[in-house]
């Protein structure tokens, strides 16, 4: 507003750096580049560090196959890391400034100091978590240290330097001894350069490795003898060095990661799926993923017929967006039911009962099918479902660049620069798979496509048709979008699923009770059905839900209130 645009150009790019998933700053970072007068170089981020800028920039040109300016701006990520390391160690020591950690000091001169100091190791083992945040981030980039040596020992070895790139794998081999991989690298550097040639590992990364292996063997015996705790931040702590009573827990959840990245072909010998007549048309590896599959026949083409016609009631009197603009584009309209709005507009009159009561089938059904497919034996539940509609405007199509829905994951907030998913909100963290049912095909574009983490190079893509339910883990490993509905209107039921019950859609918990209270209504005899409906201002095909005539004024419940309750654009933004 105050006609600075190269600050305001900086400062947006500042923040959708840090929020990539902002549709509103993505849309205004590109009306700033379209903008005359605006520089190049005011798309600055305010807040990068030293090593942060140095090692985006690197690995930006490693994957270019730019190995020299890789070189020169890795090794400058690594000189900043480390002196960004000593000085946050160097905060560590002082007073300890929290009241409830003083509260508990031992009352002995000796026991206080021992206490102090284990705070002040501690705090110094965080650090390389501290180093290893891009600003605006919560979670760290894992063995960001050794990662650095890993890719530098590569680039040094395409530039023709094997000597350095020797020094780097004998660097790597510190964290990582028994790495085969790189032993392997190894035993090829020591053949090129002669047997007789002395390579060692370089002096600073021996002296942070033998200091924070010191550190750590004085804190695990506080955790074992003085009933300390400590979340060790580093995936390199050598087994021997982890008190025997805490290896137990690492296997378990060891296991249990290994449990989880299981390969798909593995969990299809374990039975076969729960409905006859559905065909698996794709799995994980002819989609070029994991956790991916596409199976046709979930729906006939009549019961596509009858959700097509619930979606009709999305425009006019749905939750969601209602018709108005999508927030992923301006070219397209949005529409979206849930299933509770889906059952009080049925029983309102609005909708048929029949067709609301399809949407809680079709997507109980389809998630039977995920569960069985992707985790026989481990209960899947809602999150969330959600009747959708996408509607291309007319007139509106030409020169269109955008697409339907941006690149995303499902449960972390995907950063395509630094090849990472940050599993913290505001991202759905505790989804689990996702699912989408596609109910007709009848208009131009509106695929769905996966991406390998860079958003850009696409290595699957699905069709829609009636019918066709598309399922996949809702992790980094598959980012998705959807192409841009140049024509007509695309409808399907988005469902997300979790392992989390605290996490249940509790919308469909209402919906199911609203069905079962029309179930009951309809065992009910003839006469209790008519005097029902002349308690009502409906016809005696929608009669209230029994017993709803005979509370206390004070104590009805309009269908409408719980909408009060639980405002539609909290609902709205699981779309997203």
């Amino acid at each position: 507003q105050l006609k600075k645009l190269n600050q305001a150009v900086s400062a947006a790019h500042t923040f959708f750096v840090a929020n990539p998933q902002h549709l509103q700053m993505r849309e205004d970072i590109e009306k700033y580049r379209r903008m005359s007068g605006v520089k190049a170089d005011s798309f600055q981020d305010l807040e990068a560090t030293p090593h942060w800028e140095a090692y985006e920039t690197g690995v930006q040109h490693y994957d270019a196959d730019e190995y020299l300016q890789a070189v020169a701006r890795l090794e400058e990520s690594l000189s900043e890391a480390l002196s960004a390391l000593e000085e946050c160690r160097a905060l560590c020591e002082g007073p300890w400034e929290d009241e409830d950690e003083e509260e508990k000091m031992q009352p002995g001169l000796y026991e206080a100091i021992a206490a102090h100091y284990i705070q002040v190791l501690k705090c110094r083992q965080q650090c390389v978590l501290e180093i290893a945040t891009k600003p605006g981030r919560i979670s760290a980039t894992e063995d960001f240290i050794p990662s650095h040596l890993d890719l530098l020992q590569f680039a040094y070895s395409q530039v023709g330097n094997q000597t350095l790139a020797a020094e780097c794998a004998a660097s790597y081999l510190l964290f990582y001894p028994t790495d085969e991989p790189m032993l392997e690298k190894m035993k090829q550097y020591r053949t090129e350069l002669g047997e007789d040639a002395a390579v060692t590992a370089r002096q600073s990364i021996q002296h942070y490795v033998q200091r924070s292996l010191m550190e750590k063997k004085l804190i695990y015996y506080a955790v074992e003898h003085l009933g300390e705790t400590f979340n060790d931040p580093d995936l390199w702590t050598p087994d021997e060095l982890i008190p025997e009573n805490l290896k137990e827990k690492y296997r378990e959840d060891q296991e249990k990661q290994k449990q989880e990245t299981l390969d798909v072909e593995e969990r299809e010998k374990r039975g076969p799926l729960p409905f006859e007549g559905i065909a698996v048309t794709m799995d994980s590896q002819q989609m070029n993923g994991t956790q991916r599959v596409v199976f046709d026949r979930v729906l006939t083409e009549s019961e596509c017929k009858d959700l097509l016609r619930l979606t009709k009631a999305a425009g006019e009197a749905g939750d969601g967006y209602r018709a108005r603009r999508s927030p992923h584009t301006p070219h397209e309209r949005f529409e979206g039911l849930t299933v509770l709005k889906a059952m009080q507009l049925a029983q309102n009159g609005d909708v048929e009962w029949r067709d609301a009561k399809l949407l809680l089938q079709a997507s109980e059904k389809s998630r039977q099918i995920i569960e069985s497919y992707f985790t026989p034996g481990k209960k899947l539940h809602f999150s969330f479902t959600h009747l959708v509609c996408r509607t291309a405007i007319d007139g509106e199509q030409e020169g269109r660049m955008d697409l339907s829905h941006p690149v995303h994951a499902d449960n972390c907030l995907l950063d395509p620069e630094g090849q990472e998913c940050w599993k913290e909100p505001p991202a759905y963290v505790y989804r689990d798979y996702s699912g989408i049912l596609y109910l007709n095909d009848d208009f131009q574009g509106g695929g769905l496509f996966f991406t390998e983490m860079d958003t850009v190079t696409v290595t699957a893509e699905v069709r829609p048709k009636c019918g066709r339910l598309v399922a996949f883990s809702s992790g980094k490993e598959n980012p998705h979008g959807v192409w841009a509905v140049g024509r007509g209107r695309r409808c399907a039921i988005a469902l997300w699923y979790t392992h989390s019950q605290e996490h249940a859609e509790q919308e469909r918990v209402k919906a199911e009770e609203l069905m079962e209270q029309r179930a009951a209504e309809q065992d009910k005899p003839d006469g209790d059905k008519h005097q029902g409906a002349d308690r009502s201002s409906r016809s005696s095909s929608e009669p209230r839900a029994p017993g709803r005539a005979a509370r206390p004024a004070e104590q009805r419940q309009k269908p409408g209130l719980d909408r009060k309750q639980h405002p539609k654009v909290l609902r709205a933004r699981d779309e997203f």
